[in-house]
């Protein structure tokens, strides 16, 4: 399948449902840990998404990325806005004006993403943030084709968000909880995984 425009806007739309399937559960893990709002904060902005690609859907991959970038952080309110859509800019700027992704670009765009949320949200491995999930699967990010980039992605995606449960978090909400933050899994690295096991399963 060639990842054109048409193609990413269906895999953010597929996201944004694995989203809002998601919501209670990202609740709860934020309920435990932060203010509790990550779950809603992120179906509301992915609802958002939807409805800005029901109005015109880009010319470009690089396009939808800056377009899904744009609104999540005119709309998103908390931490979540901010970081994903940092993370969705520098995508953005990544892929320039190719008309359809490859391989090689779906990780570059993945390493940009990655550096983005690290230069905004200043967490590193390790904090209990989404950089656990982010950096694993950036660091993954390598195959044949797209779907095998994003399924190593997510794998490693997935592995890492489950490794901020024992963790202390040092950075965010949670980490005014000190070593009460130990025990539960991170909202924005479980989100995280879900959006990118999201994306490698509508490429495989």
């Amino acid at each position: 399948m060639a990842c054109d425009a048409a193609a990413v806007a269906s895999a953010v739309r597929a996201a944004a449902s694995v989203i809002t399937e998601h919501r209670d559960e990202l609740v709860r893990l934020d309920q435990a840990i932060g203010d509790g709002d990550h779950g809603e904060n992120m179906k509301r902005g992915f609802g958002f998404v939807v409805a800005a690609l029901d109005a015109a859907v880009p010319d470009t991959p690089a396009g939808v990325f800056k377009l899904v970038a744009t609104t999540l952080i005119s709309k998103v309110g908390g931490a979540a806005g901010p970081l994903y859509g940092t993370a969705f800019l520098r995508a953005s700027a990544a892929v320039g004006t190719s008309a359809v992704l490859t391989p090689d670009l779906v990780a570059a765009a993945l390493r940009a993403a990655l550096e983005g949320v690290v230069a905004r949200g200043k967490a590193e491995v390790g904090d209990k943030t989404m950089v656990d999930a982010l950096s694993p699967a950036a660091d993954a990010a390598s195959g044949d084709t797209v779907a095998a980039v994003l399924s190593a992605a997510a794998d490693a995606a997935e592995s890492g968000a489950e490794s901020t449960v024992p963790l202390v978090a040092r950075k965010g909400r949670a980490s005014y909880l000190g070593e009460r933050s130990a025990g539960h899994l991170d909202p924005g690295a479980r989100s995280t995984s879900l959006l990118l096991r999201s994306f490698a399963d509508s490429t495989g």
